[in-house]
């Protein structure tokens, strides 16, 4: 027996669910296949902070979920880079560019349980979990079939278009035959809660050294979360630093900006590889978010992008009574595509020079931030690009909503 939907997502995590809601909300029949039993979570919702662009927000608070969060966000109000040993910085301050916050700080598992709580509302959404893919299907009579096992078997779904919203690790991807270009960083991201003399004021501060970048984002809860990149060969080595000599290496990489650094909350360690799917769709599928594009997460882009592709999406399969169609999805693409690449070039290129320790790009990185601090249309483009309005923008995303 098969089972008939207009739109099957695999993955609820991040970006699938929050594409369902987004089908949801517009009359689309759509069924949610996810790893995770109901009562739980996926891993990805975890301690780990979220910085959520005002696009973002936008969107979130369109679609109800930001008012499901239960702990306070954190506004970004003003954004703080620097590099170790090179001059010049650049402060960028919202109220400048007439905004009230250039994003907010979320803690992933409240977003999460947000989410959840969301899904857990609608009346048209079919949830198969806990479920995994096992295959994709033929495709026959407009439909494509995919093939999920749970507690009781395999069952063959059948779709208008299926999307692959199912990780780096993509089964979907796979499936399809597509290919990706790798690229490994060589870098280890350590996340923790951190607690300094000065609670947070709204200023996110980036900081730059030849080991690998240091972010301190402000929550909203009076603490800071704190993103240290260090070399892969040394991840091992700094998780099993005793607390003193944790906060001592942070102090030593984000100075006193802060002032004195206190305490932190368990860390948890993050390998970063960027891996990007040489096609994003195919026949009656289409990849999103991480299974598209897992991107290097300085400058915070990854779930924003993966957001606005399901937007995006969105926006098109609820004007058409074909999700699916090839000429929807060759649209999609044909959107999507600005964004996409500026976007990556974006986090790549920045983590690339800032990271680069050659003493004779230290003029040239000098010179970029006197030239960003000074120039307004640069940072103009900066901010634009830090906001979440890059390219053709869903139309949520656009929308103020209080």
């Amino acid at each position: 027996m098969s089972e008939f939907h207009d739109v099957v997502i695999v993955g609820g995590g991040l970006v699938g669910a929050s594409l369902a809601i987004a089908l949801d909300r517009m009359g689309v029949d759509v069924a949610l296949v996810e790893a995770t039993p109901a009562g739980g979570l996926p891993p990805v919702f975890d301690q780990r902070n979220l910085s959520f662009a005002a696009a973002t927000v936008n969107a979130l608070q369109a679609l109800g979920v930001m008012a499901r969060l239960r702990a306070p966000t954190g506004p970004i109000l003003r954004i703080h880079v620097s590099r170790a040993g090179d001059f010049g910085r650049v402060k960028l301050d919202a109220a400048d560019y007439g905004r009230a916050a250039f994003g907010q700080v979320v803690v992933a598992r409240d977003f999460g349980e947000a989410l959840e709580a969301s899904l857990s509302a609608l009346q048209r959404l079919t949830r198969y979990r806990p479920a995994r893919f096992v295959r994709l299907g033929g495709v026959a009579d407009g439909r494509r079939a995919v093939v999920v096992a749970d507690a009781d078997g395999t069952r063959s779904l059948q779709a208008k278009l299926v999307v692959g919203a199912d990780g780096t690790a993509s089964m979907v991807r796979e499936a399809l035959g597509i290919a990706v270009d790798r690229h490994d960083f060589q870098q280890t991201l350590l996340v923790a809660r951190l607690r300094t003399s000065q609670a947070p004021d709204g200023t996110a501060y980036e900081r730059f050294t030849d080991s690998g970048p240091t972010a301190l984002l402000p929550r909203g809860d009076r603490h800071y979360g704190v993103v240290h990149g260090v070399p892969r060969d040394e991840a091992d080595a700094v998780l099993a630093l005793d607390d003193a000599g944790w906060l001592g290496r942070l102090q030593q990489a984000i100075g006193w900006r802060a002032g004195r650094v206190l305490e932190s909350g368990p860390r948890s360690a993050y390998p970063i590889v960027q891996v990007l799917a040489q096609l994003l769709v195919g026949q009656r599928t289409v990849l999103l978010g991480n299974a598209a594009q897992t991107i290097h997460p300085l400058g915070a882009q990854g779930f924003n992008l993966g957001l606005r592709d399901a937007l995006t999406l969105a926006e098109l399969a609820g004007e058409s009574a074909d999700p699916g169609a090839d000429d929807l999805l060759r649209n999609y693409v044909a959107r999507r595509e600005e964004d996409r690449h500026r976007t990556v070039a974006f986090s790549s290129g920045l983590a690339n020079l800032t990271g680069n320790p050659a003493p004779l790009l230290r003029p040239l990185r000098s010179a970029g931030l006197m030239a960003a601090a000074q120039a307004a249309p640069l940072q103009s483009w900066l901010v634009g690009g830090a906001m979440g309005f890059r390219g053709d923008v869903p139309e949520l995303c656009r929308e103020a909503n209080g």
